[in-house]
């Protein structure tokens, strides 16, 4: 299978159709305008040649030419610096770390806690946890065109995800979330988000 990679002309990403994480990349592949291969996978029976690329055995899994590359944060930050234009992180290393804070805490104070709603565990705990944060961060949206900063980076790539994905997890904003409720529908108004989701992702808010 790695021979097959190594010959691959197109980028190849294993992804969910419905998987938070693999959404996430799709869209920054999506802003880069970058073309690649997809395959969906079954996530209750992964195929022989994703478990010889990736010892986790987990998806989102980018295969480009010789390089196999697995968890999101590390893709994304490859393909922001394989592909420059347009960027998705800041060029000082200070505004580039506090861009790789944001995204870690968003990821264990959020994206845990809709893991958690997916997986069936602890379910309403997870939900009211996950709505009260939510609400509770609204008035940071008031600041900036985007998450605390003047231009889209990665952050708003993963909240995109996260944010789509709340009327599944039975969530819904009150109006006092006014300033989250307005950022993330300019998130699902750009093109680049609306080529991203595959067609289960769009049922979601059907």
């Amino acid at each position: 299978m790695v021979q097959v990679a190594n010959k691959r002309l197109a980028m190849m990403l294993f992804s969910s159709d419905k998987n938070l994480y693999c959404h996430m990349v799709r869209i920054v592949l999506a802003e880069k305008g970058i073309s690649y291969d997809s395959t969906f996978i079954d996530l209750d029976n992964t195929p022989e040649n994703l478990q010889e690329l990736n010892p986790y055995n987990e998806v989102p899994t980018l295969v480009d030419r010789d390089l196999t590359l697995y968890d999101q944060r590390v893709i994304v930050e490859y393909l922001d610096e394989r592909f420059p234009h347009p960027p998705l992180m800041p060029v000082d290393p200070v505004s580039r770390s506090r861009v790789r804070l944001l995204l870690q805490r968003i990821e264990r104070d959020w994206m845990s806690l809709s893991n958690k709603i997916t997986n069936g565990e602890d379910v309403e705990n997870a939900r009211k946890a996950l709505q009260d944060s939510l609400v509770g961060a609204s008035p940071i949206f008031e600041q900036k065109p985007f998450f605390m900063s003047d231009e889209y980076t990665l952050i708003d790539c993963a909240l995109a995800a996260l944010l789509w994905r709340l009327p599944s997890y039975g969530i819904t904003l009150p109006i006092q979330a006014k300033a989250l409720i307005n950022y993330a529908d300019k998130l699902f108004e750009r093109e680049a988000f609306k080529e991203s989701m595959t067609e289960t992702e769009k049922e979601l808010r059907a």
